[in-house]
């Protein structure tokens, strides 16, 4: 993705000064950021970068994103980034997304992460009650 395209985490900033380093080697600043990073990573179909931001402990061993050009995502909405200490926050988000020419669907989570030696991991995630 070229760096002065708009980063599709909607943070509305270029690729190049959003996610972009991030996909690079650069750590997050928080659990929110690496969450958009992460969803970027999943339009771009990163799937090494997913796996790396994954908490080992958590991580499968392959992930196969292969179905992304026909797979659309329409947007990310984070509803609330909550850091519960230094270490540990979750991020509540909704992703939209279509499937070939399917009807679009929304994917709801809270999703858990933590910090190791100054860096940022996705470890797991569940759907907010109803």
């Amino acid at each position: 993705m070229a760096p002065s395209t708009p980063c599709p985490c909607g943070r509305g900033r270029p690729y190049g000064q959003c996610c972009g380093p991030l996909h690079a080697g650069a750590p997050a600043a928080d659990a929110e950021a690496l969450m958009r990073s992460r969803y970027c990573a999943y339009v771009l179909g990163d799937a090494a970068y997913v796996l790396a931001s994954w908490h080992p402990d958590t991580r499968p061993e392959t992930l196969d994103l292969e179905d992304t050009a026909s797979t659309r995502w329409l947007g990310l909405d984070v509803k609330r980034h909550a850091p519960l200490d230094a270490d540990h926050a979750t991020v509540e988000f909704v992703a939209r997304y279509r499937v070939g020419g399917g009807s679009a669907f929304r994917l709801h989570e809270i999703s858990r992460f933590v910090r190791e030696d100054g860096r940022w991991y996705y470890v797991d995630g569940f759907l907010p009650p109803r």
